[in-house]
């Protein structure tokens, strides 16, 4: 599974490199491939339709791929689909009023946090942090975004394969405490954004010393940008102009430079160059992309009219004051947002708490697999749901043989670890549909829906050798086999019993099925 996902990431980075149609092209022909169904493939093909602006493709792609990783049981996946879900009707609804929703978006960005417990893949992982990361972000949650781009950076760090990504999440960190600052601002809050041009500083140095190459010149004008508040306001100036002049021959779009005026232009002012700051501002103004985003649309006017104030215009200071009054509610209404998904945060919390503490009530706590507990409910269920239909049943009981004699020469220890390898080997030969649970002491059952005798026998049978092959914990079973309808499923258990003694009377290391006297020999 991991080889699909560097297979992913390869086409990935060709599909952001301006090859999206050829590799819309082989990725929807691996998928309609023999084991191509995977969830890794559905994410390019996703991002395809981002890198072409088919939002609503997107969006219908994100379903299938979530199908797909729910079917491989990847939560990595599945929290890279529920993140870039958020993310991509998000993004349609600044487009499209109508389909804006907030508290869809926290929902599936909450989701998709949760989700994210040990996963080993770590493209899938990495993937997944960042799009969290991304949907915070949009939403102005800095500080949720944070802690996803910090983890990004620490699985790139552990992962050979993904150094190129390290500079990449430290540029994301430096963008998003000068974004923060930004708003900051707007607000009148100096000495908190004073805080993150910072720390923005920090993350932009080492996103340059990380990466000579492409990522290096872009980190430099942020680091450059957030010196313009604090320190070297004069060499702040004379950088951001150099570096701005280099990402745009790199061929960075407008869009991502954009942030980059206000700062200058604090850098010009603060060094007695008031008419220069002013030109900046007015040709940023003028320059403006239509998908800056409203964060860098509001602080491109609002230092355009604070710079207007500074040389006097009253319009200026009548726009400001308007400007003063929507940035405050805009900083309220995220405020409130922040608060919401703490709140939902807290309750998804508590609910995976209820259902791991719900998941270990009908666990054993030596082997890991059901308890009788589990297993008397699941057969209930089957006695309810199947009655009507006339289904078979087939049901085992399974008993290690001379486990007493395991336990008295080899030591507890050794007989907990031999019934752990026993419960692996007897699931592993189960269907995803079965269930194998421990009873209690060295006795194990076995439930078998829609299985004919013919099918349970089989099953038994390969039980018995998967326990013989075991090599850390040498062992056999007896185990019993009784097939029945499943209205009389309970009657069915007490003649797989009764064929579990007659396979130890025998010896042991057998299998008996359950046959009336008369069927006997």
């Amino acid at each position: 599974m991991h080889e699909a996902s560097r297979r992913a990431a390869r086409l990935l980075e060709r599909a952001q490199a301006g090859e999206a149609d050829a590799v819309l092209t082989e990725v929807e022909s691996t998928l309609r491939g023999p084991g191509g169904d995977l969830a890794a493939m559905h994410f390019v093909r996703v991002v395809v339709f981002i890198v072409r602006g088919d939002l609503r493709a997107a969006l219908a792609a994100i379903e299938l791929m979530l199908r797909a990783a729910e079917r491989e049981g990847s939560n990595g996946w599945i929290a890279c689909a529920l993140s870039t879900r958020a993310s991509e009707r998000m993004r349609l609804g600044e487009e499209d009023g109508a389909e804006y929703d907030v508290d869809a978006a926290l929902r599936d960005l909450i989701a998709a946090e949760t989700q994210l417990t040990d996963e080993p893949d770590p493209i899938a992982a990495v993937n997944a942090r960042v799009g969290i990361a991304v949907g915070y972000q949009q939403l102005r949650l800095y500080e949720l975004a944070g802690p996803q781009f910090e983890a990004a950076y620490a699985i790139s760090a552990s992962d050979l394969s993904q150094n190129v990504n390290r500079a990449m999440w430290l540029i994301n960190l430096g963008e998003m405490h000068l974004h923060w600052a930004l708003e900051l601002y707007q607000i009148g809050d100096v000495a908190a954004a004073e805080e993150h041009t910072l720390i923005a500083e920090g993350f932009a140095r080492r996103a340059a010393a990380e990466d000579p190459g492409a990522y290096r010149d872009y980190a430099l004008l942020m680091a450059a940008c957030a010196r313009a508040d604090r320190y070297d306001p004069a060499g702040a100036s004379h950088d951001m102009e150099r570096y701005f002049e280099i990402c745009q021959e790199q061929g960075i779009s407008p869009a991502a430079l954009a942030f980059s005026a206000p700062f200058r232009a604090v850098a010009l002012k603060r060094i007695g160059r008031l008419d220069e700051a002013v030109a900046v501002m007015s040709a940023a103004v003028d320059a403006l992309p239509a998908d800056a985003g409203w964060l860098i649309t509001a602080a491109t006017y609002r230092t355009h009219a604070v710079l207007l104030q500074a040389r006097g215009s009253a319009d200026a200071t009548i726009g400001l004051r308007y400007g003063d009054t929507v940035a405050s509610a805009l900083w309220r209404q995220r405020q409130h947002t922040l608060h919401t998904a703490t709140t939902l945060k807290s309750l998804e919390v508590l609910r995976a708490q209820h259902e791991q503490a719900t998941r270990a009530a009908d666990l054993d706590p030596l082997t890991g697999i059901a308890n009788r507990r589990a297993f008397d409910r699941a057969v209930r269920r089957a006695q309810a749901q199947r009655g009507a239909a006339g289904a078979t049943v087939t049901v085992m009981i399974i008993d290690v043989d001379r486990f007493k004699q395991i336990n008295d020469t080899s030591g507890h220890p050794f007989g907990d670890a031999t019934l752990r390898s026993i419960a692996r080997a007897l699931g592993a030969v189960l269907r995803d549909q079965d269930l194998i649970a421990r009873l209690g002491g060295d006795e194990f059952a076995a439930l078998l829906v829609d299985a004919d005798p013919a099918f349970g026998s089989a099953i038994a049978e390969r039980m018995l050798t998967a326990v013989r092959e075991l090599r850390e914990s040498p062992a056999t079973v007896s185990i019993g086999v009784a097939t029945s309808s499943a209205t009389e499923l309970g009657e069915a258990l007490h003649r797989a019993d009764q064929a579990m003694y007659d396979a130890k009377r025998s010896g042991g290391d057998a299998v008996r099925e359950f046959m009336p006297l008369a069927e006997h020999p």
